[in-house]
Order: structure tokens, then C-alpha cells, then sequence
């Protein structure tokens, strides 16, 4: 049964990441994901805050609470990967700027590729990571998404629009069967989390997160947001190419977990800014 349900989840995945990427590349244009990134200030801070300023939070956290070997591993490299497809869904709850979250996440995903494979053996001894291995995954389960549904935009843009709602539904429906499924699946590994120091530091991970985009945010609140739920959600799917390749289940089964934990805190923050948005 563990098996059918794992095969749905990452059939989930896959139908997310790959409508939630067609969908936004047929409600925007190039200009528009571009545009934002002009902002020399912006982009600077945002690679500040989630490749210097985070991984720092978790490094400090590992010490300060004296992790063990598996859970700092995987919480320094989730520290480390940024650039998750689960943003612009999470910024559309948010109300925040949507073309903003899409090339904040292309450009986080971008550095990821190069900054994970560089940095992380430096801080990790005897890890080997090969970029391609990220790479290839992340190109194809959203870049080339993304660029299909831009394509279609540009040349087509009636029919676009005919068939965005078709993949934002989903979109939708794939995030919701992947929550339930993701807390059914890891539900004794968080209940064996729970009390641990392992948890205590996903949460302080995930807030800390959290709090440095708001405050690296700005006074756009737009802007703000994006900011904000960008540096506080990690890339599970790059953690986990590069645990799967290194580390032991432990390893992996931490990544799973921050990733459950990960939604449950995301989101009901993204709704929070969403009302305040409106308001």
C-alpha cells in the first residue's frame, strides 16, 4: 500500500511542478518575469538571503542544538537549496507579485545549480555532487514547462487563455493530494521527530527563514511577500537528488519531513499575507 501511495505522491509532484510552470508561463510574458529582476538592489538581497544568511542560520542551529550527524546534514543542505517550484503558488495564495515570484524562483534555482555542488562540500566532508544530476531534473520539470507555456503566450495568446484554467485546476488539485499524502507517508517519522531536537530545528530553520525575507523585503508588499515565503521555502526536490546520491534514509527521511512541515507553516503564513494584502 506504502508503495501505491509513494508512486501517487510523486505522480503529484510531477503534475504540480509541471502545470503550476504551465500555467504561469501562459499568463505571463518574458517582460514581465525579466523586469523585476532589474532591480539590481532586490536581486542582491535575495541571493544574500538565501544562500549566505540562511545556511548561517542553520549552520548556528546545528551547533547551538547539537544535532545529530543526519539531521545537521539535511538541514544545512536544505539550507542551501533555493529556487522551489511551490513559490508563485504560495505567492498567488499571498496576493503578492506574481511575475516577481517566477523569476525570483528561475534565478534561485539557477544559483542553486551552481552554488550546491560548489559550496556544500566545503561545509560537508565527503559529498560529491554532480550538477547535472540537479540540473536535468530542474530544466525539465520546469524550465522547459515554463518556457513552453511563454512560447504558447506570445504566439497564442487566445488560446492561452482558453487553457491556463484547465492546468492552474491542476495545479491545484495535484498541491492538495500531495499535502495529505505527504503527511500520510512521513506521519511516524514526524510523530518520531516530535520532542526531538531534529524538529525543534526545521521550525527554527523555517522561521528564521521566514523572518529574513520580510525584513530583506522592502516596503513593496508585492514585493514583500515573495521575499518573504522565496527565502523561507527551501528546494526539496534539489535536497533531495543530492541526498538520495549521499546520504543515507535518515538524510532523506529529514528532507521529507521539512518538506511536510515545510507546507504546514507556508502556507497558512501565505493566506496571513494575503489578508493583509488586501486589507
Amino acid at each position: 500500500m506504502s508503495e501505491v501511495l509513494e508512486t501517487l505522491a510523486m505522480l503529484s509532484v510531477l503534475v504540480f511542478v509541471i502545470s503550476s510552470m504551465l500555467s504561469m508561463g501562459l499568463s505571463l510574458t518574458m517582460k514581465q518575469i525579466v523586469d523585476p529582476l532589474k532591480d539590481t538592489k532586490l536581486v542582491v538581497l535575495a541571493l544574500v538571503a538565501n544562500f549566505v544568511l540562511v545556511p548561517a542560520i542553520a549552520y548556528a542551529i546545528a551547533i547551538a542544538l547539537s544535532l545529530d550527524q543526519s539531521h545537521s546534514i539535511g538541514l544545512i543542505l536544505l539550507s542551501m537549496a533555493a529556487g522551489a517550484p511551490f513559490l508563485p503558488k504560495l505567492v498567488e495564495v499571498a496576493k503578492g507579485n506574481a511575475p516577481y515570484s517566477v523569476g525570483l524562483m528561475v534565478l534561485l534555482m539557477v544559483v542553486t545549480i551552481v552554488y550546491l555542488p560548489l559550496v556544500l562540500p566545503l561545509v560537508i566532508t565527503g559529498v560529491e555532487v554532480n550538477p547535472l544530476d540537479i540540473a536535468r531534473s530542474l530544466i525539465i520539470m520546469m524550465l522547459i514547462p515554463l518556457g513552453i507555456g511563454l512560447f504558447i503566450k506570445a504566439r497564442y495568446e487566445d488560446a492561452a487563455e482558453k487553457i491556463r484554467p484547465t492546468f492552474a485546476s491542476a495545479s491545484n488539485i495535484a498541491i492538495l493530494v500531495l499535502i495529505v499524502l505527504g503527511v500520510v507517508l512521513n506521519f511516524e517519522s514526524m510523530i518520531a521527530m516530535v520532542g526531538s531536537r531534529g524538529l525543534l530545528a526545521v521550525v527554527i530553520l523555517v522561521a528564521g527563514a521566514l523572518l529574513v525575507g520580510y525584513l530583506l523585503g522592502g516596503k513593496d508588499r508585492g514585493i514583500k511577500s515573495v521575499m518573504t515565503l522565496g527565502t523561507g521555502q527551501r528546494n526539496i526536490s534539489a535536497a533531495l537528488v543530492v541526498a538520495a546520491q549521499n546520504f543515507d534514509s535518515d538524510v532523506i527521511t529529514f528532507v521529507l519531513v521539512f518538506g511536510v512541515i515545510g507546507f504546514i507553516v507556508l502556507f497558512p503564513t501565505a493566506g496571513e499575507l494575503g489578508k493583509r494584502s488586501g486589507e
